[in-house]
């Protein structure tokens, strides 16, 4: 017999209470003040619209000196019969043995029984298998070699939205490339374009980070690795991370529904030597105009 999404949810909501007592500290379990009333008003009338999707974070702590290991939890309306997205976090960690981290943690959950409630199985293992990770940061920064040639690679990515327009996205995408130290562009409107370059873990950070938890019309076009002995600050395109508009024209009503003028898109790029990122990204060729 099939499992409702009304079942689901009242899964969640029993293993949310388990989490619960078993992080009962401040700041152990957080969890929006309006998440878990808008489940259960949901569960009292199921023909209403469905929920926002249960988030939460849980701060671990790992090893004898409990450093701590935060892990992010976003649940979709079907688990446990779906797998629940999660991303363990640690500042103690290099961006890279903490996409290793979380790939086998990927990995681990996916190894489970489907329809099994898996949250606080996802915390046991953090808890068990980040110290390997963290013993071997702490032996690769005291034993580096003191003069190694190491290549570097410029990663850059090509993202798609349907659209950019809300203040707050933006702003989030603004401060998370320079966090990171990406540069590119941001261009607002319908559609939305985002190009950020820089280190392989920080591109692939700034793929999770705004994605999560739920900006669905978005997909990554194109990706290109350039490999150097060098700066990789030699190889950027742009200089820093720019707020791209263009002259819009369409709807100004209510919904902000206005179209970037891609004609002097293309041109940008061109300028940017990135012309042939038209097609991939439009699947058209660009043409200018003549005037």
């Amino acid at each position: 017999m099939a499992v409702t999404v009304k079942e689901c949810l009242e899964l969640q909501l029993l293993e949310v209470e388990m989490l619960l007592s078993m992080f009962p500290k401040s700041g152990e379990f957080s969890l929006d003040a309006d998440a878990v009333p808008s489940i259960q008003r949901y569960l009292k009338n199921a023909d209403g619209a469905l929920p926002p999707q249960l988030e939460y974070r849980i701060a671990v702590d790992v090893g004898e000196a409990k450093v701590k290991v935060e892990l992010q939890v976003l649940l979709p309306h079907m688990y446990p019969q779906v797998a629940p997205q999660l991303f363990a976090r640690s500042d103690a960690l290099h961006r890279q043995q903490q996409l290793q981290l979380n790939t086998r943690l990927a990995s681990h959950i996916s190894s489970l029984e489907t329809g099994d409630l898996c949250v606080c199985e996802a915390v046991q293992w953090v808890k068990d298998s980040t110290l390997p990770f963290l013993e071997n940061c702490k032996a690769s920064s005291e034993c580096a070699p003191k003069e190694v040639r190491v290549k570097k690679m410029l990663h850059r990515m090509w993202i798609y939205s349907h659209h950019i327009y809300r203040q707050e996205l933006r702003k989030k995408i603004f401060d998370c490339a320079k966090k990171l130290n990406l540069t590119g562009f941001c261009l607002t409107g319908k559609p939305g374009i985002i190009c950020v370059e820089g280190l392989q873990e920080n591109c692939e950070e700034f793929w999770h980070i705004i994605r999560y938890p739920n900006w669905k019309h978005i997909s990554c076009k194109h990706v290109e690795n350039i490999e150097t002995e060098g700066s990789i600050d030699n190889l950027r395109l742009f200089h820093s991370f720019e707020d791209l508009q263009f002259q819009a024209h369409g709807d100004y009503g209510l919904r902000n529904d206005y179209h970037m003028d891609l004609g002097q898109f293309l041109e940008f790029l061109k300028q940017h030597q990135s012309g042939h990122i038209f097609q991939i990204l439009f699947g058209v060729e660009g043409k200018l105009s003549d005037n």
